[in-house]
């Protein structure tokens, strides 16, 4: 064997060691970044569904007729009501200030926070109207945004998800 063929056969080994290294470090990074945005998905369903899960327990103690509502008027625009509640109640908006909090800290878009707080928003108006009336007497309309609000924002936390629309078009 000549000096010539076993440089050739080192540096023919060695840069098939080094590409075998190199391809080894790119499928561990696909992996680890694999495994990252999926625990980044399970944190963001979790937090997503508490949220979903408060504001459902909030508009539970608002229809409530046993809950105590008051409401005043905002001091800066948009200068509609802000509900206030005794302590009972206070325990509903306190879930759902944290849950919005928690869902603010973990969400990829933009739109999943802008839904969060449209939601909330449409929350505290139906809220604040059950403060002036009982819960048999609250105007459709304010269901009916505070639906749409939910639809929507489900919608663009299922987008963020990956998940298909969850409603017919």
């Amino acid at each position: 064997m000549s000096l010539i063929q076993a440089g050739v056969t080192a540096t023919t080994t060695m840069l098939a060691v080094l590409i075998g290294g190199w391809l080894t470090v790119r499928a561990q990074d696909r992996l680890w970044r694999r495994d990252q945005d999926r625990q980044w998905r399970d944190i963001r369903l979790n937090a997503y569904t508490d949220f979903i899960g408060a504001v459902r327990e909030y508009v539970a103690h608002v229809l409530n007729p046993a809950a105590h509502i008051t409401a005043v008027p905002r001091p800066r625009d948009p200068g509609d009501l802000m509900p206030f509640f005794d302590d009972e109640g206070s325990r509903y908006r306190e879930r759902l200030e944290s849950t919005k909090t928690a869902l603010r800290l973990v969400a990829g878009h933009v739109e999943v926070v802008s839904g969060s707080s449209e939601l909330v928003r449409q929350a505290r108006l139906l809220a604040a109207a059950r403060a002036d009336s009982d819960a048999e007497a609250l105007p459709a309309d304010r269901f009916d945004a505070l639906w749409e609000a939910e639809r929507r924002f489900i919608e663009v936390a299922r987008a963020e998800l990956g998940l298909p629309s969850a409603f017919v078009p």
